[in-house]
């Protein structure tokens, strides 16, 4: 295991993909198999078709954050392929996939009505999201024969991705990057007065505003939201908020916008009771099995430092990343700074891949 202190070191290249990246959106729609609605985006560069047969190309899965969306991904990977399409790297990319958790953005809208029957009213879940997942695996849009499948979640993504790996049939990943995974080894009761605090939070959170342009400018001024990345904030305006439900109806109609996550359903995820522990044991296992890197930010904001040091303590990882001046939500505050770290794992992995196919 190491410990990198990644800080103030600048990244080796501007952050900025030298070509425009290419996204496709993709729905799919409840099934006897299935009974929600999944949303999901594609991501690549020009360049990456060249990888699409390469057996040794990545596709990236990226899973999001409660109370987020798959778009909040959008700077780290841009920076992310902007790395990995510099003259030298080595590192091959396919494609990246984002999938919203189903009632979260696109799909909480399509999912509305839905998410409110007996069965999934105010009982989401991580392995909820962890189920959406595999279904959308299973579907085949993924080509999982090809190439190499990593798996990146942040928060609830992280937890989510780790309870994907105890769900039959079983995906062939090959590495994993979790990110301030939402995971408590020593115990639930460690998260439960940060739990209280965040289901408070959810309900005292503005969710209306009268348009878009009020939205941003509402969330540029609160204090926690001033260190988003001003591209993540764009992505969550544009993305996280939708227009709001009185809208659709004629006169006397309110006129505005709303959150794509609502309130109830954000507080549903956070009081999910196993979430933060039921996955332990399978993180420890996948550390035996996968190189699994884990990045935290050093910024104990959400996660308590005890639950940090648990969660570092309960695996052998392949890494450890503590990005500097960065709390749990790394992915909003410092998007480029962690596709490097991000980029790092891979290309230590595909060291690491050289370095076995030499010896043998």
């Amino acid at each position: 295991m190491e410990l990198d202190h990644d800080g103030d070191s600048p990244l080796s290249i501007t952050p900025q993909c030298p070509h425009k990246m290419l996204e496709e959106s993709v729905t799919y729609a409840p099934t006897s198999a299935y009974p929600l609605y999944l949303t999901a985006k594609r991501y690549w560069l020009p360049a990456f078709e060249a990888n699409v047969d390469d057996p040794d190309a990545l596709t990236l899965l990226f899973l999001h954050s409660t109370s987020f969306h798959k778009e909040t991904w959008m700077p780290t990977i841009d920076t992310l392929f902007a790395l990995a399409s510099s003259e030298h790297s080595p590192i091959k990319i396919r494609e990246a996939w984002a999938l919203d958790c189903p009632n979260h953005g696109a799909s909480g809208q399509l999912n509305a009505y839905i998410l409110l029957q007996p069965e999934f009213f105010l009982n989401f879940s991580c392995e909820k999201y962890a189920q959406a997942v595999h279904h959308f695996l299973s579907i085949g849009r993924i080509d999982t024969r090809k190439g190499k499948l990593v798996g990146v979640g942040h928060s609830l993504g992280g937890v989510a991705m780790t309870m994907l790996q105890d769900i039959e049939p079983l995906f062939p990943f090959t590495s994993f990057v979790l990110i301030e995974p939402l995971l408590s080894p020593a115990g639930g009761h460690h998260l439960r007065r940060l739990r209280e605090m965040l289901v408070k939070g959810a309900y005292e959170r503005r969710d209306v505003w009268p348009d878009r342009k009020e939205a941003l400018a509402s969330l540029a001024r609160r204090q926690r939201t001033k260190k988003w990345d001003p591209r993540v904030i764009d992505t969550f305006v544009r993305y996280g908020i939708l227009e709001h439900p009185g809208a659709r109806y004629p006169a006397g109609a309110y006129n505005g916008v709303t959150l794509a996550c609502t309130r109830d359903q954000e507080a549903a995820m956070y009081r999910d009771p196993e979430g933060a522990t039921k996955p332990v044991g399978t993180l420890t296992r996948l550390c035996r099995t996968h190189p699994l890197h884990l990045v935290l930010g050093e910024v104990a904001d959400f996660l308590p430092p005890r639950v940090h040091k648990a969660i570092v303590e309960v695996g052998a990882y392949a890494s450890v990343t503590v990005i500097q001046g960065a709390g749990h939500l790394v992915v909003q505050e410092v998007p480029d700074r962690l596709a490097k770290t991000i980029y790092d794992t891979l290309l230590m992995d595909s060291k690491n891949t050289q370095g076995i196919h030499s010896k043998l």
